[in-house]
């Protein structure tokens, strides 16, 4: 019997907006708030997740009719820290500050609930195509969350961007927004802002 394959362009999107893992299924809430003082902060660990994500949804896509099924959980995990490490040996070499700005966050992106979840859910049940589909979508989702939020903490509590001054010497940074209530702060409007566009998509459907 054929496997059936999913539509690769519907599973991409799923985790960019309908299933956006910090927006929508509010995953990994731990590294969002702590490593969003910045939006290169943001940027960085959402790259190196979506970087794991990618390379842990292919290889066990690959061999998810190997692993037996008693040991899959600690199999995943294997393969997760492979990637984990392949990352923060490259970070450490070549992006040094992010590296040390991240701090212990990095190392965490082994028992992220987003990477691990698409593992279980995903990628040990889906062809390897769909399953780097799958893996690139819910990083790009989780890195744009991560940026988005990092800039409007950035700006708020220094008055920048990427290190870069927008609102000028005048400014009175609101330090709060990078502290962590700030982090919480942010994250719940935004939550909020998003289900009520949503709810309200949906009832302009009906």
């Amino acid at each position: 019997m054929s496997e059936k394959k999913p539509n690769v362009g519907k599973v991409f999107l799923n985790g960019i907006i309908t299933e956006n893992p910090t927006f929508r299924l509010v995953l990994g809430t731990c590294p969002t708030l702590a490593v969003t003082t910045s939006a290169i902060n943001g940027l960085g660990m959402g790259a190196a997740a979506t970087f794991v994500l990618l390379g842990s949804n292919i290889v066990i896509s690959a061999l998810r009719k190997i692993i037996p099924d008693k040991v899959r959980i600690p199999a995943f995990i294997v393969v997760i820290c492979m990637f984990v490490t392949i990352i923060q040996l490259v970070m450490q070499a070549y992006l040094p500050s992010l590296y040390e700005s991240l701090g212990i966050f990095l190392p965490l992106i082994v028992v992220n609930c987003i990477i691990l979840g698409r593992a279980e859910a995903f990628a040990s049940k889906n062809p390897v195509i769909a399953s780097a589909f799958d893996g690139l979508g819910m990083g790009i989702g989780f890195t744009l969350a991560l940026t988005l939020i990092g800039c409007i903490r950035e700006l708020l509590g220094n008055g920048s961007v990427f290190g870069i001054n927008l609102l000028g010497a005048g400014y009175q940074p609101m330090l709060l927004m990078i502290l962590p209530a700030g982090g919480f702060l942010v994250f719940g409007l935004l939550l909020g802002i998003i289900n009520a566009l949503t709810n309200r998509k949906k009832g302009d459907a009906k």
